[in-house]
């Protein structure tokens, strides 16, 4: 079994009350030691300027993990049957709602991935067989309850 870490760091600012919940929800998540991304909750939850626009929120984060780890995969089937890409792109969007209990929940991903090909394209069956491989394939979709939906935007 594998572990991977983050560790999560937030620090109140100054001498800001916190318990009139008035405090800055930025704070940064660390990776591997080395790498730190500036966080915050959403700016759709908690408005500014409780909230940094300009950082990562966990439910941008959630909706970026899954569209790299179906690209990570995707990239290993194309690579493996012998297609060559120059570039992918996906403007994925995650669908925040009421879910069947009526908690806020992340109720669909859709994944929106633009491929460059080099040379010879995928037919549309292999492009929907190395998707299909891939979302089946993907660690964070195997482990979350979340409709997820991939539109490929052109071939």
């Amino acid at each position: 079994m594998s572990t991977y870490t983050a560790t999560v760091i937030w620090t109140r600012a100054g001498d800001a009350a916190f318990t009139d919940n008035k405090y800055s929800r930025a704070h940064e998540w660390r990776f591997d030691g080395a790498v730190t991304v500036p966080a915050s909750s959403s700016p759709k939850v908690v408005p500014p300027p409780l909230s940094k626009t300009d950082a990562v929120d966990p439910e941008e984060a959630f909706v970026a993990s899954l569209s790299s780890c179906h690209m990570l995969f995707f990239l290993f089937y194309a690579a493996k049957a012998g297609f060559k890409i120059d570039r992918y792109e996906d403007e994925a969007i995650g669908e925040m709602g009421k879910n069947a209990r009526g908690a806020m929940a992340m109720l669909k991903v859709r994944l929106r991935p633009k491929i460059d090909w080099v040379g010879n394209a995928p037919s549309g069956e292999q492009l929907d067989k190395m998707h299909h491989s891939a979302h089946e394939s993907c660690y964070i979709a195997n482990s979350v309850t979340t409709e997820i939906v991939v539109e490929p935007r052109g071939v």
